[in-house]
């Protein structure tokens, strides 16, 4: 089993936020598959950062720095996704693999995504060349 980033647990963290008002530890090793201890450990360590609240047998919230992570992470997913589908790959797809890229790019090839990105949705010229690329992946 591959360790989980510090990413992946604000990810999980907000998620469940969202969906049950705190992140308690064993859902939080339930849902990202580690073991409760080495989530107490990385919440201990995320706490430190102040990316989190953290109460034991309570659970976790996050901090302001943690929302804005999150915030920054979805938008690395949301770009990636969109792009991928953009090309022609299916949805349930594109969401898996949104979520390695979006942990593995600096952030100047992410501004250069989401301008290209734009570009093709918004342009005259970008929306020809999506037009042209779906006839060139129909004639394959």
């Amino acid at each position: 089993m591959r360790r989980k980033t510090r990413e992946e647990y604000i990810e999980i963290i907000c998620l469940l936020e969202k969906q049950e008002g705190r992140a308690q530890t064993g859902r939080i090793a339930e849902a990202i598959d580690v073991k409760p201890p080495s989530v107490t450990s990385m919440l201990q360590k995320l706490e430190q950062e102040g990316l989190i609240i953290y109460e034991p047998y309570v659970g976790a919230r996050l901090a302001p720095a943690g929302e804005r992570m999150a915030r920054d992470l979805w938008m690395r997913h949301r770009t990636f996704a969109d792009l991928l589908e953009l090309l022609g790959v299916k949805r349930e797809v594109a969401e898996i693999d949104a979520c390695e890229f979006e942990h593995h790019v600096s952030p100047e090839t992410l501004d250069r995504l989401r301008l290209f990105l734009e570009y093709l949705s918004e342009s005259p010229d970008g929306r020809r060349c999506l037009e042209a690329f779906e006839r060139f992946q129909e004639q394959r």
